[in-house]
């Protein structure tokens, strides 16, 4: 999405209600595995932070939908299971049609969780 928006509530307004519908289900999932992360906009993309650093951010495109958690800790931790999705290298890409697991998202969320704190400093 080309606009700038200035809350993660207007990004979602700003998009189709298919796709709004499964970016409130990923914000739920990650909302739920990191209670404790500060949502913000970074990038022109909704975004999570925890422990003051980058926990990871989403966004939608015209025919996908991607999750940033830009991490060498998750295709480490997580690697079959993320390359089926993988776009690059902190890239993960979906579809409504075939959409990332809650409990994958989770385990790649508790993954950035333990990495922001590895890497405080």
């Amino acid at each position: 999405m080309a606009t700038s928006h200035t809350s993660v509530e207007a990004y979602l307004a700003a998009l189709r209600d298919d796709q709004r519908s499964v970016l409130e289900a990923l914000r739920a999932t990650i909302r739920a595995a990191a209670p404790g992360a500060v949502e913000s906009i970074a990038y022109g993309m909704p975004a999570f932070r925890a422990n003051g650093r980058f926990l990871v951010s989403y966004a939608a495109f015209k025919r996908h939908f991607s999750l940033f958690p830009a991490s060498g800790a998750v295709l480490d931790a997580l690697d079959d299971e993320v390359t089926p999705f993988l776009a690059g290298k902190g890239t993960i890409r979906f579809t409504a049609a075939d959409p990332l697991p809650a409990d994958l998202v989770t385990r790649i969320v508790t993954v950035r969780l333990a990495e922001t704190v590895v890497n405080r400093g």
